[in-house]
């Protein structure tokens, strides 16, 4: 019977052309995020373990427009007050800031103006890097949240020359004038920091200053690493005594940090757009992450890349890149920014299309996509007859129609993005035949309708052959040649042989010739299933189906002939429960008559028994038996013990194990030494005194 199953090789295909273009098409912020967003950054009581993770929360939120401020302000807010005092922590005075600035808790103007004053005075004094970035951060943050207070740096080209001053050569920032190892992620800290000291400068900062960071934003660039996708990002190196930063919390510190220095000075910063691009497709090609603090800084990034000086990325996105043409599927793009907000007037061109097995011939060439206003979409209504089945190669071009936007957006040039459009495969001419192998005469002939569920009955012998044929078809009517077709002939016992149907023309087809097959089928002769498989991964009824069975009569094997391998091992017999295993115990041999074991005891406790009637006639001698109250009871302990220890001898011969006698045994025999000692002693004390008298 027909099974539209897809094969395990196929499966492989399609998993394979998935990574592929996972790693090729990068798709906005969109629902997901925001659903990963609350729950990563879900609190049942509105409070945070800290205000940075306060801030992370707060401010994805805020980006992405989920509304649970007011769930988290009450909380939080009584964190932020008791935090905002000029004798707090510089980290914690500068998260408690950041969060007021997205909740604007209600904050006294004198508390700005103490903290203001307090940082100002410690400025001078900062030596690290990070201390820099708090205390420029927080004075700025001030300045944003209450204009009436004084944050002006009277100093700012000092200032400004001290975190200059931790510069390298390669455009990396040092966090300390101590610490000789340069980082990435400290750049973006420094660049900050500097945006901070622009914005709060009293006078106008020196502009060569300004223009040599700039040619260290230039230099930084070119130490940017890059994927063969066009995306780049920023890597850490390890640097001591400090935690170690992944790829993507580095790129968004650098992101910042760029960003925050192009708002704070006049003019714009030359940055190579591709590059600024690929910065977004790798922020973006992180998925979902699975992770709160890698979420912050994939949306605070983006962010930052959406509203900056130097360029705006626009993303080129497809929600679907497998179309159907049986079911006349439309290609749809979408053009919008890492975030996922419109984009300005532009035109999706269609530059060319291309199969992948033949990149020279164009199927498709200056395309213009319709702009559908309801949906979004700039949409290709129907494919080209030429375009058929297949794997191809769809290059677009993103043209905006403003020339102003030009300067504000960056597209990316020519964006190449694999396609696959696939389709129903008619399958048709089915026929099966047993040919005579000395004149090639049709012994038999059946047709098969492949679509339905028709099974055949062969019988052939050594001296003849099978031929099978069939033919496929696109819905354009055009020869299809699948990724794998093989046809398998499986014994009753379970013995399997695969063979590939090869392409003739117009048609698949296969001779099986016995008599050069006999050994290969190791002589068995009885009853064949045949099976065939036809898949490829742009094929949409791709099929595994029995087409019947044949009946071989093969001679006796030669003595050296090849024996047929075992029937290969069920995994559920190999690793399930085994076969219960029933046990013959050894018949008991023969015991004596009970009267006889009976007088053997009794010949036994004879010897006791002589002993018990011998103290009866001798008596017993209690004379030296001691009188006074501490050596008596000594002496009747240690009675009792001799006694308890043949007790212990009679229970180990009943029930008791070796280990637990021996063990109560060392107690006794413990208590025996003492108790012994003390009453032989005592003896010995007495009878020296009697011979002294």
């Amino acid at each position: 019977m027909a099974k539209n199953t897809v094969t395990p090789f196929l499966f492989l295909i399609l998993l394979a052309f998935s990574i592929c273009v996972a790693a090729t098409i990068h798709h906005p912020i969109s629902d997901s995020h925001r659903s990963a967003a609350s729950e990563l950054f879900a609190s049942t009581d509105g409070s945070f373990p800290s205000l940075e993770a306060a801030y992370e929360a707060l401010r994805v939120f805020d980006v992405l427009g989920i509304e649970k401020k007011s769930q988290v302000s009450t909380a939080t807010c009584q964190k932020v007050l008791e935090n905002l005092k000029p004798s707090s922590p510089l980290k914690d005075l500068y998260y408690s800031l950041k969060v007021n600035g997205i909740l604007k808790c209600k904050v006294d103007g004198k508390v700005y103006k103490e903290i203001a004053s307090r940082l100002k005075a410690t400025v001078k004094d900062a030596s690290t890097l990070l201390d820099i970035h708090y205390l420029i951060g927080s004075l700025v943050l001030i300045k944003d949240q209450d204009s009436n207070v004084d944050v002006l740096l009277v100093d700012a080209d000092g200032t400004f020359h001290s975190i200059k001053a931790l510069s390298q050569s390669d455009g990396r920032w040092r966090y300390s004038s101590d610490n000789p190892e340069s980082s990435t992620y400290a750049s973006g800290l420094a660049l900050e920091a500097l945006a901070g000291v622009i914005s709060l400068a009293s006078s106008e900062v020196d502009q060569s200053k300004v223009n040599t960071v700039k040619r260290d934003i230039l230099k930084l660039f070119d130490t940017i690493e890059k994927y063969d996708d066009g995306t780049f990002y920023f890597d850490e190196k390890f640097v001591g005594g400090h935690e170690h930063q992944g790829s993507l919390s580095t790129t968004s510190s650098v992101v910042r940090g760029i960003t925050a220095f192009a708002a704070a000075i006049s003019g714009k910063i030359n940055l190579p757009s591709d590059k600024i691009l690929g910065l977004a497709k790798f922020i973006l090609g992180i998925g979902i992450p699975g992770d709160a603090k890698d979420l912050f800084n994939q949306v605070e990034s983006l962010a930052f890349l959406e509203s900056n000086r130097v360029s705006i990325p626009l993303i080129l996105s497809l929600p679907e890149t497998v179309y159907s043409l049986t079911k006349k599927d439309q290609l749809k793009v979408s053009v919008n920014t890492a975030l996922g907000s419109a984009a300005p007037p532009l035109t999706v061109k269609l530059v060319r299309a291309f199969s992948t097995g033949a990149k020279d011939s164009a199927v498709i060439e200056s395309k213009e996509l319709q702009y559908d206003k309801k949906s979004g979409f700039h949409v290709l209504d129907t494919f080209p007859k030429n375009v058929n089945v297949g794997v191809y190669n769809f290059v677009f071009e993103i043209v905006l129609h403003d020339s102003d936007s030009e300067k504000d957006y960056v597209t990316g040039g020519q964006i190449h993005v694999p396609i696959y459009v696939t389709g129903i495969i008619d399958v048709s001419n089915a026929e099966i035949a047993v040919l005579d192998s000395d004149h090639g005469s049709v012994e038999t002939l059946k047709a098969l309708d492949l679509a339905g569920n028709d099974v055949v009955s062969l019988s052939a012998n050594h001296l003849q052959k099978l031929r099978f044929s069939f033919q496929l078809k696109t819905p354009h009517g055009h020869v299809f040649k699948p990724h794998q077709a093989f046809l398998k002939l499986r014994h009753e016992t379970k013995v399997e042989h695969i063979f590939v149907v090869g392409t003739t023309g117009k048609k698949f087809e296969i001779i099986l010739d016995f008599l050069g097959l006999v050994e290969k089928l190791f002589y068995l002769s009885g009853k064949y299933d045949i099976e065939l498989t036809v898949g490829d991964a742009v094929m949409e009824n791709s099929f595994l189906r029995l087409l019947g069975h044949v009946e071989l009569d093969f001679p006796e094997a030669p003595e050296k002939a090849a024996r047929p391998p075992p029937p290969p091992v069920d995994s559920y017999s190999r690793y399930g429960p085994k076969a219960e295993i029933a046990h013959i115990f050894r018949v008991p041999e023969k015991r004596p008559p009970q009267n006889l074991s009976h007088a053997f005891l009794g010949l036994i406790l004879l010897p006791f028994i002589g002993f018990l009637i011998g103290l009866l006639r001798l008596g017993v001698n209690l004379k030296n038996f001691p009188g006074s109250t501490v050596p008596a009871t000594f002496a009747i302990l240690f009675q009792l013990g001799i006694g308890a220890v043949l007790l212990l001898y009679v229970l180990f011969w009943l029930k008791l194990d070796l280990f637990t006698t021996l063990k109560t045994l060392g107690l006794l025999g413990a208590l025996l030494l003492f108790v012994g000692h003390r009453t032989l002693s005592h003896l010995a004390s007495t009878s020296a005194k009697l011979k002294s008298a």
